[in-house]
């Protein structure tokens, strides 16, 4: 068998870089996945789950996402709508089944894993493929999401203690009294709100958060032109705070005063930033639970204790533990996005995952050089601890200035579904003081900020 292009993993990166390959040159491709539908971690996730941001940040770049919905109801009122697990593996399966099989330049294989070298192994029959690579094998699984319900929980549980990842929330929830939400990411929050959301009493529920987390607040990350000063409006704001802090808690300071962060216990300096995004109602909600513990990991569950790194603490038999404990996208050191017959797709826009797969795909296509790809799309690592907040920053002015240098890729990501921010103002490209004067904020704060944050990660 033989193909342009090789890309392992179906999941929103593959998906998302396949699809700019269809429509900037006429390769062909085959795809290969363990999963047996598209859509990647979404066909693990917890039935609850949604997007952290707008879906107009989400997908791919040839279909929309939703359908540009400001949701009326809920904790995202007043903001665009966040897509929901089984919509986001509707999409994905239609963009399969509609557009990339009919285009009879993809060949799927799902259920098959690929073992190296173009040798794609079935996970049912044992079948083995030999797929000769014309151009580059992409590799879509860096991140490899770790998600509770398919990596099991690192301490140990003793017989008789119930222990779900949150998957099982919905039907075993009823048959306890009392709830224990392990690990303090995003997953967790979740969680919490499901459990508050359906009638559990925050006296109920008790958090083991090793670390609290600084979190975006989703007011700022709203697209299109409804909330276009806002959306510039922040990226001024939080440059400002950048160029004018005096050290890495007055950064954080200036950046929960101006409304960019959240925390949900304002008597906890946040050690962890992971990207997360969400709303200040949801922040409230979460901040009804007064039970937090913050001893460290979880060692071990017994029937009547819980053994943590800095202590133990008896507990309640009647318990139902909810595993929130995995580290979703990991930690593994960023490499080079393109190699010698090779891409790894990486994150090379901070937080905007199918953009970034997008944007390297789109190089593929319209670049000549590994040099000069890899020079506009130095990848960016994972955020884990809060100081990673400035390097992100750092990296993410460092990729705009380069692109910026490059007009024809300027015009590009500006005019591209993923990036989430209209082209223009809200007034239809008409001269718009108010814009004009937040745009110059920005390029006012841009090079100090540079240099501040530099020189607070040295301190």
């Amino acid at each position: 068998m033989h193909t342009d292009y090789l890309i392992v993993g179906c999941g929103a990166l593959g998906m998302s870089a396949a699809d700019q390959l269809l429509e900037e040159t006429d390769a062909t491709i085959v795809m290969v996945d363990r999963r047996h539908a598209p859509g990647g971690h979404w066909n693990d996730a917890y039935p609850f789950v949604r997007l952290h941001q707008p879906s107009a940040f989400y997908g791919t770049g040839s279909r929309q996402l939703g359908a540009n919905r400001i949701d009326e109801t809920g904790f995202n009122a007043g903001y665009y709508e966040l897509a929901s697990g089984p919509e986001l593996l509707c999409y994905f399966d239609g963009l399969m089944r509609e557009r990339f099989l009919p285009s009879d330049r993809v060949r799927y294989f799902p259920m098959s894993e690929h073992q190296g070298d173009g040798r794609v192994v079935s996970l049912l029959s044992g079948e083995v493929r030999t797929i000769e690579v014309r151009k580059k094998t992409i590799d879509a699984t860096f991140f490899n999401a770790a998600l509770p319900s398919t990596h099991p929980p690192a301490y140990a549980v003793a017989d008789g203690v119930r222990v779900v990842p949150p998957n099982a929330l919905p039907s075993e929830a009823p048959r306890f009294a009392r709830y224990t939400l392990v690990g303090g990411g995003k997953t967790a929050m979740d969680a919490g709100v499901w459990l508050l959301q359906h009638g559990a009493r925050p006296d109920a529920i008790r958090w083991i958060a090793p670390r609290a987390s600084w979190l975006i607040n989703r007011e700022t990350t709203q697209p299109g032109e409804a909330f276009f000063h806002r959306f510039i409006g922040s990226r001024a704001a939080q440059l400002e705070a950048s160029a004018a802090a005096t050290s890495v808690e007055d950064l954080f300071d200036r950046l929960e005063a101006s409304g960019q962060l959240l925390r949900i216990d304002r008597h906890v300096r946040p050690t962890m930033y992971r990207g997360a995004t969400i709303s200040v109602a949801e922040v409230a909600l979460l901040s009804a639970i007064g039970d937090v513990v913050r001893m460290g990991r979880v060692r071990r569950i017994e029937r009547d204790r819980v053994v943590l790194e800095h202590g133990e603490m008896s507990a309640a038999t009647d318990t139902l533990y909810i595993d929130c404990s995995a580290n979703a996208l990991g930690t593994r050191p960023a490499e080079p996005v393109f190699s010698e017959g090779r891409i790894t797709i990486q994150m090379v826009r901070a937080g905007l995952l199918t953009l970034s797969a997008a944007v390297i795909a789109h190089m593929e296509a319209a670049y000549a050089g590994d040099a000069e790809k890899n020079y506009l799309c130095p990848p960016i690592p994972v955020a884990d601890t809060h100081t990673d907040w400035l390097r992100l920053t750092l990296a993410d002015l460092e990729v705009q200035r380069r692109w910026a240098a490059d007009p024809s890729l300027k015009r590009w990501v500006q005019h591209h579904r993923l990036s989430g921010s209209p082209v223009r103002a809200p007034d239809g490209g008409q001269p718009d003081p108010e814009a004009l004067a937040i745009r110059q904020r920005i390029r006012d704060a841009s090079a100090p900020a540079r240099a501040n944050l530099e020189r607070l990660l040295q301190t």
